[in-house]
């Protein structure tokens, strides 16, 4: 599957949905590393971007996309429609990220 045909949209313009196989995901569960924590209290005593805490969120994000699209793979899809993240926290410090959509076959108009 190609990661292209991946859109939040319901449709995919120059492409005809022909099949829907239903509801795609990729969850991903993680911590926060001590020296991750540290850090990032450090970098929130001089306020801007918490660029530890972003490139964990950018990481845990990407991994559960990863494991959306090759679920819509293994379905038989070629594109993903509808694609949204949700996150929540599992307990104190760790959170889980899900990605989700519709898994459809579509065809070149």
């Amino acid at each position: 599957m190609d990661a292209k045909l991946v859109t939040t949209a319901f449709t995919l313009d120059g492409y005809r949905i022909v099949r829907n196989l239903g509801v795609v995901r990729g969850i991903t569960v993680r911590s926060r590393s001590i020296v991750g924590t540290i850090g990032a209290g450090f970098q929130t005593i001089f306020g801007g971007n918490i660029s530890l805490l972003q490139e964990l969120c950018e990481k845990t994000r990407l991994e559960a996309f990863t494991i959306m699209v090759r679920h819509a793979d293994e379905v038989g899809a070629n594109a993903v429609i509808g694609m949204r993240y949700d996150a929540n926290d599992v307990m104190s410090g760790v959170t889980e990220v899900l990605a989700y959509g519709t898994a459809v076959v579509v065809e070149k108009i």
